[in-house]
């Protein structure tokens, strides 16, 4: 694919780059380029892909997307390995979620090989802001909103396909620790027949109250449970869960279209099964976590996400009191999971699914 190249006026200098990524921490050191590709419906669909510099996007104020929220997203990872190479993460996977979002968001879907050669080109382009620390990538942002200029409840005409890249440490300030959780009580994440399945920056808009309440009462994260019986657990504020029990068995939420489809969940279902453990995927509630953790039944919680990688749930929370998983501290399934997870897409354990696409 032929790439429109907008060459950089003033690229960031090595010696403020080095300085930037030496620790990054999460979400705030951009690179210095990005892909754009438009979406027209009136030329023929999707225009010719651009990477040049990063910068402010102009924007019309009646665009689509500040009225009514025409807006999708993705979140990968581009890995350093020990040759000097770098490689992605199942990046076929973020593209066919992509896609499964612009379905439900009625907006058009951007060709898998358009996706995966954007996500290529802007590694390649900046792969020296790859952090030099354990634990360091680049983190991959694309995504795609309504730029036509319009009043009306209806699909937009005109899109606005973007890619920017994150020089990224570890998703959690305090590392690979335990995270207490806050069961939301007065709020639900999504509810059926609603976005819940699909990558949309409004869903996350609405966990940012109760993301709030948690931190006020000292906890990291929120647990949402379902909006009809407010009874079983769905998902962290951007993480998928497992519950790993006693009989040799782990549960995860089933896929029932108001829980994101989560490719780290997807790839620790296969993980935990090669263990020989019974994976399910069968409702669980609030109350069966609640008693399995004080029995000793339920061994660990595992949080999951393509940021946080791999995370135990160390303490619960709510108006009813608060109870602990296991110990409280990272658990034997937990480190195990991430050691060999991170290992994958490090190149240092062997890839037996073929997940892991070198670029460089």
């Amino acid at each position: 694919m032929e790439f429109k190249r907008i060459p950089h006026p003033s690229p960031t200098p090595d010696a403020a780059r080095e300085a930037a990524i030496a620790d990054p921490g999460f979400g705030t050191v951009f690179t210095d380029h990005m892909v754009t590709i438009d979406y027209d419906e009136a030329k023929g669909g999707w225009q010719t892909p651009v990477i040049g510099p990063r910068e402010a996007i102009p924007m019309d104020p009646a665009s689509s997307v500040l009225h009514y929220a025409q807006e999708i997203f993705e979140g990968m990872k581009a890995y350093a390995h020990a040759d000097g190479g770098l490689a992605l993460f199942r990046p076929e996977a973020n593209a066919g979620r992509f896609n499964d979002s612009a379905r439900r968001m009625a907006m058009p879907e951007l060709p898998e090989e358009t996706f995966l050669a954007a996500v290529r080109e802007a590694v390649k382009t900046d792969a020296k802001w790859m952090p030099p620390i354990e634990g360091g990538s680049l983190y991959i942002r694309p995504f795609m909103f309504a730029s036509e200029a319009f009043l009306g409840v209806r699909p937009a005409k005109q899109y606005k396909f973007v890619l920017i890249l994150v020089s990224s440490g570890n998703y959690f300030k305090k590392g690979v620790n335990p995270v207490k959780i806050w069961v939301s009580q007065d709020y639900v994440r999504a509810a059926p027949g609603g976005t819940g399945a699909a990558k949309t920056g409004g869903n996350y808009a609405a966990s940012l109250v109760p993301q709030a309440e948690a931190i006020a009462k000292g906890c990291d994260q929120v647990v949402f449970l379902d909006a009809i019986e407010n009874k079983w657990v769905e998902e962290l504020g951007g993480m998928n869960l497992f519950f790993v029990r006693a009989d040799g068995s782990v549960i995860t939420p089933p896929l029932t279209g108001t829980i994101l489809p989560g490719i780290t969940r997807d790839s620790l279902i296969a993980m935990l099964r090669e263990e020989g453990l019974d994976v399910r995927e069968e409702p669980y509630s609030i109350a069966q976590w609640r008693e399995e953790a004080e029995s000793g039944e339920l061994l660990e919680t595992l949080a999951c996400g393509t940021a946080a990688v791999v995370t135990p749930v160390g303490t619960v929370a709510s108006p009813a009191g608060e109870f602990t998983i296991g110990t409280g501290g990272i658990g034997q399934m937990a480190q195990k999971m991430r050691e060999k997870l991170v290992g994958i897409q490090h190149g240092h354990v062997e890839d037996k699914h073929g997940w892991v696409e070198r670029i460089g």
